[in-house]
């Protein structure tokens, strides 16, 4: 085993040894070679949902050290709690990758707390692009099953404190890039047009599921070009 060897150093003499250490850490900070994704699921879903889409994103060319998924409790509200917490992993990510801004791809309820963040929570100066799949974006009469216990389906109910607040002024304010893919057979977004957002880059998905966007190619296809334009 080895002995703890212990010698005394004044403090300049400490001073001068973790100087250099200190200064070359910071100038060896990561740089990421692409603009980091973020995947932020939806409610009551975990980030093992974007299994496919960041497959996909790899094929493409990042690498895992570029895509990070959010992992969050979906039964908190979007403006107290989440949209803050997101804020504070925006900055984790881009202190990680070096990076200036970061991309977002969304789905579902996470569109709300990431799209609060960009208007309200300082993301215009974060976001470089910002991607919605199949967003309650102006709200869904399907929340209000569940609007008396959960203050997440709150917020996605029409008219709602968080609807009027994304809804005010500017839609897609800053110089983020936004855009939408939303479906005509979505059984959770209703009206379907909730999801597309003025100002956006809207896209029809076609005739899919609510969850099947998530894993559609031709989605698929369109938020990497999107992403990476």
């Amino acid at each position: 085993m080895l002995r703890r060897i212990s010698v005394p150093l004044t403090i300049a003499a400490a001073a001068a040894l973790l100087m250099p250490l200190t200064t070359a850490r910071a100038d060896e900070a990561p740089k990421a070679a692409r603009t980091p994704v973020i995947f932020v699921h939806g409610y009551n879903a975990d980030p093992g949902v974007w299994g496919s889409l960041r497959e996909d994103f790899k094929a493409s060319g990042y690498t895992d050290a570029e895509l990070f998924s959010w992992g969050y409790d979906t039964s908190q509200s979007v403006n107290e709690v989440l949209s803050g917490r997101f804020a504070a992993y925006v900055e984790e990510v881009r202190a990680r990758s070096g990076a200036a801004k970061v991309d977002i791809v969304a789905h579902s309820f996470g569109s709300l707390v990431t799209r609060w963040y960009v208007k309200h929570g300082g993301g215009t100066g974060t976001v470089a692009h910002w991607a919605s799949l199949a967003g309650p974006n102006h709200g869904t009469s399907t929340a209000w099953a569940c609007a008396a216990w959960s203050q997440a389906c709150r917020d996605m109910t029409p008219g709602s404190y968080v609807q009027d607040g994304l809804a005010e002024g500017d839609e897609t304010p800053g110089d983020v890039a936004y855009a939408t893919w939303w479906s005509n057979c979505d059984e959770v977004i209703n009206p379907d047009a909730s999801v597309r957002i003025d100002g956006a880059t809207n896209n029809a998905a076609g005739c899919l599921n609510h969850n099947d966007l998530l894993g559609d190619d031709g989605v698929s296809q369109g938020v990497r070009a999107f992403v990476g334009g």
